[in-house]
């Protein structure tokens, strides 16, 4: 059977088809790495790329723009810089680095580009955030009056945070900083706060021991854990804070709260340093680069309160920054205490004293202050600090041995019982309404009759009697967010039935 061709219907495909016809032209610009070694590369013909943008290298292997001379390009190597040869051929991608952001990365430890850590398969998240993103400016923004609790007393009750805020939390080695981070993220538990804890530069065994405590307790339901251990290159090191910002800031534009935790940017100033020397930027004070203030308060910048048009929703920073031998007027700690909003002080002394959290109350501050509190905890706190500073001062006085008159005796009683309520161990955050029962009865005087040694096993009873006899204390407490004198009056009547049932 003999084929029957039809021309004129091949005439009239031809013809819609050339109709149609689009001529698209895909330029490429290609150059070569002339230089790798030490987890930089320096690359030759890419004239047309940005500062910030991702390269592609062979191998699947991505780099990102920093350098951009006359010339050649330097470029960081995000991946096995080993891999990469002198002579192989490097693309630009028109693309600024991002990572995948969403709630598919909660529960998660992932790298710093997105890429899990954990052994529980791929993340399908849909949602891609450049890891660089411009802060939000003034009129998006709103003052911070919420309170984020820590469910610490000693920071609940005298440097407060608020959603919104950086807190900078600032101290030697040892002296119990990421303890304060993990009773914070265990304290955000039904708070609707989504949690991110950045880990720079600490060991791989510290990242998993901080993994399993949260799991224990349930907190990996709503903390991602971005991870950029010792042995990570440094430029994940560098690009870690900026990789958990942006996880943080997709449920602060999706008018939710996020809380980022960075620990510590010690390590990342290091790390950048490392990079900036490598890349022969010209050295500055203790050999960092001229942009090292820069580095770090455009991205503290981007933790914000955001107004009601935009959703409401927040983004809660708080760095970590490891001093040495006490010294804060370093060049890292000044930086980052110029750019947040207050900043705890651990004191070594303190803490091998045993005092713990060992927070410093005349250096400590929040510049937030009773704005980021309840009313009830800004009324029964207000003289807190200040009252626990003077008493360190007469401290010092006192082991001189002179004679003290009644009322520096009375002060020194109060301090030591101030210190000792402040007290708290690890892993077990109170509730601000425990926190309020337990400070009016210090404030208002109930403790000063009660043996230093007695205080605590005093604390366990006392609000263990307020929650079995006096629920609706701490019922109206939580309602009205204040003590009024009614409230006041019943308070002490509660107090003063349990002080004639506590035998010391």
């Amino acid at each position: 059977m003999a084929l029957k061709i039809n021309s004129n219907r091949i005439a009239d495909l031809i013809s819609t088809e050339l109709k149609t016809y689009k001529k698209e032209t895909k330029v490429e610009e290609v150059g070569r790495v002339i230089m790798a070694g030490d987890g930089i590369a320096r690359i030759e013909g890419l004239s047309r790329a940005m500062s910030g943008e991702m390269l592609e290298f062979p191998d699947n292997i991505y780099g990102l723009a920093l350098n951009l001379d006359k010339d050649e390009i330097g470029a960081i190597i995000l991946g096995e810089a080993t891999k990469i040869q002198e002579g192989d051929p490097v693309k630009c991608t028109g693309r600024i680095l991002e990572i995948p952001v969403g709630e598919e990365l909660v529960g998660r430890i992932v790298d710093p580009l997105g890429r899990p850590m954990d052994n529980k398969g791929p993340i399908k998240s849909k949602q891609f955030r450049q890891i660089e993103f411009n802060a939000p400016n003034v009129i998006s923004r709103q003052p911070v009056k919420e309170p984020l609790q820590t469910g610490i007393k000693a920071i609940d009750s005298m440097v407060p945070i608020g959603r919104g805020q950086r807190e900078l939390v600032i101290g030697d080695r040892s002296t119990g900083k990421s303890a304060i981070l993990l009773d914070t993220i265990i304290n955000q538990k039904d708070s609707g706060v989504y949690c991110i804890y950045v880990v720079i530069g600490q060991k791989t065994s510290t990242i998993a021991r901080f993994a399993d405590k949260l799991e224990d307790v349930g907190a990996m339901e709503y903390t991602t854990i971005v991870g950029a251990p010792a042995q990570a290159p440094a430029s994940l090191q560098y690009i870690a804070p900026y990789a958990g910002c942006a996880l943080g800031e997709y449920f602060m534009y999706g008018g939710k709260h996020a809380l980022v935790v960075y620990d510590d940017l010690s390590k990342h100033a290091v790390a950048y340093r490392q990079l900036s020397l490598l890349l022969r930027r010209p050295p500055g004070r203790e050999a960092y680069p001229g942009d090292i203030f820069y580095l770090h308060s455009r991205l503290l910048e981007r933790g914000a309160k955001l107004s009601d048009k935009l959703g409401g929703g927040s983004l809660t920073a708080i760095p970590v920054i490891e001093t040495r031998a006490s010294d804060i007027s370093a060049y890292i700690p000044t930086n980052v205490i110029s750019i947040t909003d207050g900043q705890i002080y651990l004191e070594t002394d303190l803490f091998n004293a045993g005092v713990r959290p060992a927070i410093n109350a005349g250096v400590s501050v929040s510049r937030v202050g009773g704005n980021a509190q309840i009313k009830a905890m800004k009324k029964v706190a207000g003289m807190l600090r200040l009252d626990l500073a003077q008493y360190r001062e007469l401290e010092t006085f006192a082991k001189f041995g002179t004679e003290l008159d009644k009322e520096t005796q009375k002060q020194l009683a109060r301090g030591e019982r101030t210190v000792e309520v402040l007290k708290q161990g690890q892993y077990v955050p109170m509730s601000v309404e425990d926190q309020v029962l337990m400070i009016y009865a210090l404030t208002n005087g109930f403790l000063d009759d009660i043996e230093i040694k007695n205080i605590s096993r005093f604390e366990n009873l006392y609000l263990e009697f307020m929650r079995t006899t006096n629920p609706k204390i701490i019922e109206e407490i939580k309602d009205k967010k204040d003590i009024d004198d009614e409230l006041s009056g019943k308070l002490d009547n509660a107090i003063n039935k349990f002080k004639e049932g506590f035998s010391a």
